[in-house]
């Protein structure tokens, strides 16, 4: 695969996508190839079935190549579910150079002293961002190289997730026949694709609405402050829809796709519509009001535990560019409308952009992370050759590598 080559892959619940992107002469995005495939062998973003999750991937990416006309090897991979958690941690060096300088090395003591928080076992650090420096009592500071003092601080995001859900991730797509470049959480790369940069310096909060959870991102003054996992999606949705008026699975889907409004006001009572019944039972007529008073409470309980992560941070009072929603989720009639009478603050739609090419087959909130995975990669690949894969041989160079990795990214 060509070094101009980037490809994302993002593993969801219901769908799992690929998309292939490639590195103009002017080092700008262009999408070449989009592949989805429907996701059986995930329950809330986490491996449940490693042989059907193969087949899904490898079905995906055949679709992605086959459009691209390019053979792929090695991929950016989408890391979430509910397993996911994030805290906030500080860390102090002192400057020991004669001339108090501050150098990338000092940089990297000063992470790797916030790093040294207790993870449990079972656990493993996903990402370690920096979000500001304090050069001895000056605060705000975004890159100190260069600058003099004899302190350094620095406040980091650390994302972990579980070693297992993390492993099994990296084995469906190693059976697959691919290379795990890195595992990205997924609202990160979303934020990547849909978040503008006035947005991430106002505050902002990404909601993305995947099938099995619904993942949460707070930027503020430019970096990533809050990250945060919901284990409720569009499924829980669709099984809703499927009790409630009874019919199976896969046409409650479809129904809740073509007719689903998740703010019942916005529906007018007499529109009706057909309902297949469940193991052969004659099928029946059901207003889209009854719909929509099945499905409005469910995503506005999604929406009140996404409120209650945003209230738990001191950010909550800060976003002044209020919430996106993007994700697959976010298509619905009338999600707008609910998210807004709820967070109580402006909402738009994400939608991924900053790219050419394939703009058509992947301007959709559905490809947020997909592309976001892309541009998170051709941001890497700008930098730094590519690291070596997840679950390598020498564990402290990985972990080197990776740090010297975020300093360059986020500075």
């Amino acid at each position: 695969m060509d070094d101009s080559v980037v490809v994302g892959l993002d593993i969801g619940t219901t769908k799992i996508a690929c998309i292939i992107a490639e590195r103009d002469t002017n080092d700008e995005l262009k999408i070449v190839g989009v592949g989805i495939s429907p996701s059986d062998g995930l329950r809330k973003g986490v491996v449940v079935n490693i042989d059907k999750t193969v087949k899904s991937i490898q079905k995906a990416v055949e679709e992605a190549e086959l459009m691209a006309g390019i053979d792929v090897d090695a991929v950016w991979v989408g890391i979430a579910g509910d397993h996911i958690r994030a805290i906030n941690s500080r860390g102090v060096v002192a400057i020991s150079r004669d001339d108090k300088e501050i150098t990338d090395m000092d940089m990297l003591r000063a992470i790797d002293a916030a790093k040294a928080v207790s993870i449990p076992m079972d656990r493993e650090i996903l990402h370690v961002i920096p979000q500001e420096y304090v050069v001895d009592d000056q605060k705000g500071i975004k890159d100190p190289i260069g600058m003099c003092g004899v302190r350094l601080e620095t406040q980091v995001h650390i994302i972990t997730g579980a070693v297992t859900s993390a492993q099994n991730i990296y084995k469906s797509v190693d059976k697959a026949g691919l290379k795990v470049i890195d595992m990205v959480l997924e609202p990160l790369a979303s934020c990547y694709s849909v978040l503008e940069k006035d947005e991430k310096e106002l505050g902002v909060a990404l909601v993305d609405m995947g099938g099995g959870t619904t993942d949460i991102a707070i930027y503020f003054d430019e970096s990533i402050r809050h990250t945060a996992v919901v284990a409720l999606g569009g499924k829980n949705v669709t099984s809703d829809i499927a009790i409630g008026i009874r019919t199976p699975i896969d046409r409650a889907e479809e129904i809740k796709r073509q007719y689903g409004c998740a703010f019942s006001s916005l529906v007018k009572g007499n529109e009706f519509i057909s309902v297949p019944g469940v193991g052969g039972r004659e099928q029946r007529e059901v207003s889209k009001s009854v719909l929509a008073s099945i499905i409005e409470p469910r995503v506005e309980e999604i929406f009140a535990l996404a409120l209650r992560e945003l209230k738990r941070t001191e950010y909550a009072e800060m976003l002044g560019a209020g919430v996106v929603l993007t994700g697959g989720g976010s298509l619905m009639e009338g999600i707008k409308e609910l998210a807004e009478k709820v967070f109580e603050m402006p909402v738009k739609l994400g939608v991924p952009y900053g790219f050419g090419g394939l703009t058509e087959a992947a301007k959709s909130p559905v490809h947020a992370t997909g592309v976001g995975l892309c541009m998170y990669g051709m941001e890497q690949r700008l930098k730094s050759k590519p690291k070596k894969g997840f679950g390598g041989d020498d564990n402290f160079k990985r972990i080197f590598e990776k740090m010297k990795q975020w300093v360059r990214e986020f500075f």
